[in-house]
């Protein structure tokens, strides 16, 4: 019984330690560490279930497990500027806990096989993105320039000419000066070519993305 909890605990920290990795080549708040601590801990948690639980109520302690994973990754959710980040490693703490509890519960296979597809889609998935990305890519764009009439109009008509779905996101008025943020979808090229004019548009006087 002895070396079938060691078993359990080295198999909980290879295959957590094996999607953090991932994690921490990409910088991630969750990484390398982490990953195998949440795999061990829910490997422990169900293996103590089993073990203090009543004979008819065996999952007492790790029914709970699925929440008490839901605060830790609440913690690794951030809202940005314009958007929200770090839930996808939210979801990741979330898939090494049930991997865990696979372990713990003596689920080997099943549990090997969850991390080798959640490895896939972190590490080779990210590359399809890309691809799709380059046909849809959204881009925050924040222009300052001089208030006029038809400033606003000027930028919006530069975004149809090039095939370019926006939606504006924040409009300020200082003075002369004239602040506006959009939400831009499209091709890359589509963006690459708007953002050439802007940059050489002498009446902007600052231009972010």
């Amino acid at each position: 019984m002895d070396y079938e909890i060691l078993i359990r605990f080295f198999l909980a920290a290879l295959w957590g330690g094996i999607v953090g990795a991932e994690r921490e080549y990409r910088s991630k708040s969750a990484g390398f560490r982490t990953m195998i601590m949440i795999s061990i801990g829910s490997c422990f948690f169900t293996m103590m279930s089993q073990y203090i639980g009543s004979p008819g109520n065996p999952d007492r302690i790790a029914s709970n497990i699925v929440t008490g994973i839901g605060f830790l990754g609440a913690g690794v959710i951030f809202r940005g500027e314009f958007r929200v980040n770090g839930i996808t490693t939210a979801a990741t703490i979330w898939v090494v806990a049930a991997v865990g509890m696979g372990i713990g519960a003596g689920y080997y296979f099943a549990a090997a096989a969850a991390s080798v597809f959640v490895f896939i889609v972190l590490a080779i998935l990210p590359y399809c993105e890309k691809w799709i990305d380059q046909w849809n890519q959204s881009k925050t764009y924040t222009i300052h320039c001089r208030f006029t009439g038809n400033a606003k109009e000027k930028f919006e008509n530069l975004y149809r000419q090039y095939d370019l779905k926006f939606m504006t996101l924040r409009e300020s008025k200082n003075e002369d000066d004239l602040s506006i943020s959009w939400e831009v979808q499209g091709h890359v090229k589509s963006h690459q070519a708007f953002i050439a004019v802007v940059m050489n548009d002498i009446t902007v006087k600052g231009f972010e993305y």
